[in-house]
């Protein structure tokens, strides 16, 4: 017998937190360097800053840039943005100066590609077309 299915009580991704050591600096990399779009840039009590960038379209989960604590670790943290085009997207960071890797095409799987911000986290964008 399989027990009763946990009803679902989450019901979407909001955000995704990415952390930065300058929220200005990662603010410029993020709306300048790459293209978001800030949604919020609000102050937060203590002196902090909330803010959501939107990466693409407007019911796409928004990124925030949060202040690192100092036991974060930089690196791969999982999120795949999508481009409509890789090989584009790839030639647009690269002609940037954005730290890329080589586009990867792999038999029946869409083109993608990692790139790095400043802080040093890692990310990748997938074809979707």
């Amino acid at each position: 017998m399989t027990p009763a299915a946990t009803p679902t009580v989450i019901t979407g991704v909001r955000a995704i937190s990415i952390p930065v050591e300058n929220q200005d600096a990662a603010l410029r990399f993020y709306v300048d360097t790459i293209g978001f779009t800030v949604r919020r840039d609000d102050p937060t009590p203590g002196g902090g800053r909330w803010i959501e960038l939107a990466p693409g379209r407007t019911d796409d989960p928004v990124v925030t840039l949060e202040i690192a604590a100092a036991d974060i670790v930089r690196g791969a943290i999982g999120i795949r943005f999508t481009a409509d085009d890789a090989q584009a997207a790839h030639a647009a960071l690269t002609a940037a100066g954005v730290d890329t890797d080589d586009i990867l095409r792999w038999p029946g799987v869409p083109a993608m590609f990692a790139f790095r911000d400043p802080d040093g986290n890692a990310f990748s964008v997938t074809e979707t077309a």
